[in-house]
């Protein structure tokens, strides 16, 4: 591919906040999306911002008793649009952006910062009823089609459970703490599975075809020089996929199926075959790690990030379709 052809990663807007930001996310089926952080007296904050004509409008700013860690759409109706987050003293609240004052539903899940935050059954997406995950010094992703939810270890353990038997399904290690975890669908069966790590390295798992003894085939590859805080997988065409790095970089790749997805062993057991990983492009925003990655739903190659050195960034990845 020539440097005519390959895709580009463009600073649309960048906007510089008076907080720390955590999480950033689209509101669906719209030009709006949310940022989630605390302000330095130890508060949390929720703003909501549009996009118009080039800039961003705030629309809200919401303050709350404790700093807000993470938030997901994903277990909401495309009607109502509620926001579920996760604070640092461990409380699960879900709100409503029209009348943010006290929330639809609260509970405290954990005694501790809730680190993740994901949903399903929402958004049209999936079937089933709306569920919602969270994880307390770890990460998570989270599989609708066959009801399992994956998380994270700072020990470097990746643990599948299944809920409909409640039981551990699949483990693995990968050597150094795990920073993000995403299904590359919600929607499907299980498919593929990026796991990124404190080192610098990411794995993709393909989750089509669990041997017994050595699990799902994978493939590693060193992404960037310093710990990778995020992926996040193009919802429009799930092979693409953004990292983001704590040296403030970004890096676009492309997951490449093998020829053919599995083999039978020595035994005549099936097992998975990896497919391969090629870097896109790459661009450093900051000097400071990108705390949080957010693909737009709705339009393709839009996409926001936040990072440490409080700024929100809009950005344009373009020429994905010709890839």
């Amino acid at each position: 591919m020539s440097a005519f052809e390959k895709p580009q990663i463009i600073t649309h807007i960048q906007k510089g906040l008076n907080y720390t930001v955590f999480d950033c996310k689209w509101v669906p089926c719209s030009a709006k999306f949310v940022t989630m952080g605390n302000f330095a007296r130890g508060t949390g904050v929720i703003q909501l911002y549009e996009i118009q004509q080039g800039d961003l409008k705030l629309l809200r700013e919401i303050e709350k008793a404790k700093p807000i860690k993470c938030g997901t759409f994903g277990a909401t109706s495309l009607q109502q649009r509620y926001l579920a987050t996760g604070d640092f003293a461990g409380n699960l609240h879900i709100w409503n952006l029209e009348a943010p004052e006290i929330p639809v539903y609260s509970v405290q899940g954990h005694k501790e910062i809730i680190n993740t935050i994901d949903g399903v059954g929402g958004l049209g997406i999936g079937e089933g009823a709306p569920e919602i995950v969270t994880g307390s010094r770890d990460g998570s992703a989270y599989n609708q089609e066959e009801r399992v939810v994956c998380a994270g270890y700072d020990n470097g353990d990746i643990k599948l459970f299944d809920l409909r038997n409640m039981s551990l399904r699949w483990e693995a290690n990968i050597k150094n703490g795990v920073c993000s975890l995403e299904f590359d669908r919600k929607d499907i069966s299980m498919n593929k599975l990026v796991a990124t790590s404190l080192e610098g390295k990411f794995h993709v798992f393909d989750m089509r075809t669990q041997h017994p003894t050595k699990g799902f085939a994978s493939v590693s590859e060193k992404a960037h020089k310093s710990t990778v805080w995020q992926v996040r997988h193009l919802p429009q065409s799930r092979e693409l996929f953004l990292t983001a790095g704590g040296a403030g970089s970004l890096h676009l790749w492309k997951y490449e199926y093998p020829i053919q997805r599995s083999k039978k062993d020595s035994e005549g057991v099936e097992m998975g075959v990896a497919g391969s990983v090629s870097l896109l492009q790459n661009v450093t925003l900051s000097t400071q790690p990108i705390s949080s990655l957010d693909w737009s739903p709705d339009k393709r190659g839009l996409c926001i990030c936040s990072s440490f050195d409080q700024m929100v960034r809009v950005l344009i990845v373009t020429k994905l379709n010709k890839i």
